[in-house]
């Protein structure tokens, strides 16, 4: 549905150019609809899941390592030549770099690498075998190490929601006490101490939590502006008017000349009131059915997965609304795939049910379950 609305927009009165509507619909609307049906034909088992989520792990952990030698051993000549031409003006602050590793900039890197944080603590908490949680919980930290050298303010949100998430649907008291007590400890840290403000990447980390800090009443002024010239458009200025493609192709345009600073403010530009209660409405639908969908899992081990798959996503769609994260490589592919990936693992969870369980998928904290009403089970279903 998405899709075909954002080809509607290539007639849009207002008339943006169509070389911007082409490059612009590619990262809005057509890596998610070709992605979605790939996930769906391909990864038909949860064997192909965790595949899929060891790639993800490393390749973000290959990231954080290019990141970490950016921060302590320097740059690569390609690295340089990008400060140099473009990436100085917000990859330079102060005298001190913004890593970005292998991203086009270093809010994507944050929040991807915030993203991962949640994956592997959930992954790390989950009723795994203790070496692969011990693996998480070193990817955990030093996922969170490469969010701090990013320096990127709105990573701090990423963690907020994905630990919402992860305390609504693990289904453990336990887990739920520990995780709401470790996020109030970690807020008040930040919010009301000092305490590390001589590393620059916690400074960094802690200033999202100022309220009145310059450059968000910038984005707040824009987004004033921008509500009064799209009064008069319900449905938008058209794809690619806005951000580095309006800039490029559709420089005759007001909206060229706004900095949207947020993906749902440039779907709002884009699209208008009209596209974007579309989308958000879209989004959160999507996002509630998949809550939905884990609530029901029977398999803990998958229940656990999918967990960490949606709180990464939901960090990075909130995360948008500070940066375009969810429009920009990586974070496009672990959206639209861990969505996908949480229905079908409905379809995984039926195929597993009338199997017994591993050691290192069994919920040891889930109350009413013991190992002779387990068999029992299994006895009456092979039967």
């Amino acid at each position: 549905m998405w899709f075909i609305i954002s080809v509607v927009e290539i007639i849009n009165p207002a008339g943006a150019s169509v070389i911007g509507w082409l490059q612009e619909i590619r990262s809005t609307a057509l890596f998610p609809v070709l992605i979605t049906p790939l996930v769906f034909l391909l990864f038909d088992s949860e064997k192909k899941l965790n595949l899929v989520l060891i790639l993800l792990i490393g390749l973000s952990l290959l990231a954080t390592m290019n990141g970490i030698k950016q921060q302590h051993i320097g740059l690569s000549s390609g690295e340089q030549k990008f400060l140099d031409e473009v990436g100085a003006i917000t990859h330079l602050l102060w005298g001190r770099l913004r890593v970005f590793s292998f991203y086009g900039d270093s809010g994507q890197f944050g929040v991807s690498q915030a993203s991962f944080v949640m994956i592997t603590i959930v992954l790390a908490i989950a009723p795994f075998k203790w070496w692969k949680r011990i693996l998480a919980l070193i990817a955990a930290g030093l996922s969170f190490y490469g969010m701090l050298i990013s320096g990127t303010r709105g990573a701090f949100f990423a963690l907020a929601i994905g630990a919402l998430c992860v305390f609504f649907l693990t289904k453990n008291i336990k887990v739920i006490i520990l995780g709401v007590i470790a996020a109030a400890l970690f807020f008040g840290f930040l919010k009301f101490t000092t305490i590390g403000n001589g590393n620059y990447g916690l400074y960094r980390l802690r200033s999202a939590l100022n309220f009145k800090e310059a450059s968000l009443n910038v984005r707040f002024n824009n987004q004033k502006v921008l509500r009064e010239r799209l009064q008069s458009q319900p449905f938008g200025g058209g794809l690619g008017v806005i951000g580095t493609w309006g800039k490029l192709y559709n420089k005759d345009k007001f909206l060229s000349t706004i900095e949207p600073d947020s993906y749902w403010v440039k779907v709002w530009a884009m699209y208008g009131i009209v596209g974007l209660t579309i989308w958000f409405s879209m989004m959160m639908y999507i996002m509630g059915k998949c809550c939905g969908i884990i609530w029901k899992i029977r398999s803990i081990g998958l229940r656990y997965k999918c967990i960490a798959l949606l709180s990464a996503t939901a960090g990075i769609f909130l995360c948008s609304y500070g940066n375009e994260v969810i429009n920009s490589m990586p974070s496009a592919i672990v959206a639209a795939l861990s969505f996908a990936i949480i229905f079908q693992s409905v379809n995984f969870d039926k195929k597993d049910a009338s199997l017994p369980q591993k050691d290192d998928e069994k919920d040891k904290n889930e109350p009413g379950k013991n190992k002779g009403a387990i068999n029992s089970e299994i006895k009456i279903i092979y039967s």
